[in-house]
């Protein structure tokens, strides 16, 4: 399987994402639309990832039209596609969603709320990553996945192969390092109340790997 991955920024990488593709022997080729405006084929994408960064899918950028026309080509092949943070964002817009800025915003660790059983094995309640101060809409075609407690669209599920996350699974303990140390200022400000410090001595949980790992297999099994 060729997994072209979309990354937004230096500091968030694809973290066990890689993990979870090397497990199964698939090639990961990643790009970098904001810095060399090359973008992969969509005859030659087996499963996109689409990863965050400080941009909006609503930012009038020349790249954004293309990647937006990518993942439309994607979704009339029945492609599978992972959106996290802004990735998320820009499949809920391709689908007529609205990116508005959430009631709060949320950086730092804090829970999520499984509302949707439809990914077996997931559990209940989670402590995960979020960086981010916009929502979006809950695409008409889609399912709610998950919430946190003062935003409720941070999850969504379109058929067997979309998935769109607002917070992160996916980051390791030097994605997370990586992450704090340059983008510390714009912790400011978050519902979370946490400094730089208790962000990066919080542990990992380690089902979040596999919470990572679950969603991948389902996206890509049939």
């Amino acid at each position: 399987m060729r997994i072209n991955i979309l990354q937004h920024t230096p500091n968030e990488k694809p973290g066990s994402i890689l993990n979870w593709a090397h497990n199964h022997n698939h090639q990961t080729f990643i790009y970098h639309p904001y810095q060399f405006g090359k973008l992969p084929e969509a005859k030659n994408t087996d499963l996109l990832i689409i990863l965050g960064g400080p941009m909006s899918p609503n930012d009038n950028l020349p790249w954004i039209k293309k990647e937006i026309e990518l993942v439309q080509q994607l979704i009339q092949l029945d492609i599978p596609i992972l959106g996290i943070c802004y990735g998320a964002q820009l499949i809920s817009k391709i689908y007529g969603g609205k990116i508005t800025s959430a009631p709060v915003k949320e950086v730092g660790w804090g829970p999520i709320y499984r509302k949707s059983s439809i990914i077996p094995g997931i559990p209940s309640k989670l402590n995960v990553l979020h960086w981010h101060g916009d929502t979006f809409e809950i695409p008409h075609e889609g399912k709610l996945l998950f919430s946190s407690d003062q935003v409720k669209n941070q999850g969504f599920i379109i058929g067997h192969h979309i998935v769109g996350l607002q917070f992160h699974f996916e980051p390791l303990a030097d994605n997370v390092r990586e992450i704090v140390i340059n983008d510390s200022d714009y912790i400011h400000g978050s519902v979370f109340n946490q400094d730089a410090n208790d962000i990066l001595q919080t542990p990992i949980p380690n089902e979040n790997k596999k919470i990572m790992f679950k969603i991948l297999d389902y996206i890509t099994e049939h």
